[in-house]
């Protein structure tokens, strides 16, 4: 995993992804921590099962299937359309604009495009709130994934196939690790965004800091 000089690396990049959570705001800002309480209570009254046990199925579908959302759905046949909307019905305003951030995403070459495991309609609420709106020229969600999740690769395959990007000319942003695996074997360059590394053979880059590492690449 390189973390030193990354610009010469990106050269050939003419497509940059962005994952949205955690990865276009700082975990600081603990608007995750909203949708995790909001999904939790939303699993209490669906299942009919106490705050612990929502909370342990919660955590144990997000391991094993890459969200919450794909577990109720394989193992309750779960609709997912209200399931979204609620939980992504919380307050944005933690949320602050980052003048530098957008600049640095304005300033990279060729197309810019977010990918989230959240829907569309969410993720272009939080690019509002942190200053980022008109930046992208696509912003895709699970619904545009069939509500396939990432990790799996077929999700990627399918919401690039839309895009019609090259994997090959492209680089990922993500914070969590298990997302960039798919990326990798794909050919694209792959962006760990989180507050420690992680060792993975599918991980080129690590950073701590987004605004930083884009600012690096201009």
């Amino acid at each position: 995993m390189d973390t030193d000089s990354p610009k010469p690396h990106f050269a050939h990049v003419e497509t940059w992804v962005f994952d949205l959570d955690n990865t276009l705001y700082p975990p600081e800002m603990a608007l995750f921590d909203q949708i995790n309480i909001r999904m939790t209570d939303w699993v209490m009254r669906a299942l009919n099962v106490d705050e612990a046990e929502a909370n342990r199925l919660r955590l144990k579908y997000w391991r094993e299937h890459g969200t919450t959302l794909a577990g109720l759905m394989r193992h309750h046949d779960v609709d997912p359309g209200p399931y979204l909307t609620e939980v992504h019905e919380i307050d944005f305003t933690v949320l602050t604009p980052d003048a530098e951030l957008a600049a640095h995403i304005r300033a990279l070459p060729g197309r810019r495009i977010v990918y989230t495991n959240g829907t569309e309609p969410y993720a272009r609420r939080v690019l509002d709130h942190r200053g980022l709106s008109g930046l992208f020229d696509a912003v895709y969600g699970v619904e545009h994934a069939a509500f396939r999740p990432k990790p799996e690769r077929e999700a990627f395959d399918t919401v690039f196939a839309q895009d019609g990007l090259d994997p090959t000319r492209a680089a990922m942003f993500e914070d969590d690790p298990r997302n960039l695996a798919a990326p990798h074997a794909m050919g694209m360059r792959t962006v760990h965004v989180a507050p420690a590394p992680d060792p993975a053979d599918h991980v080129h880059h690590h950073t701590v800091d987004l605004t930083d590492f884009l600012g690096r690449l201009g």
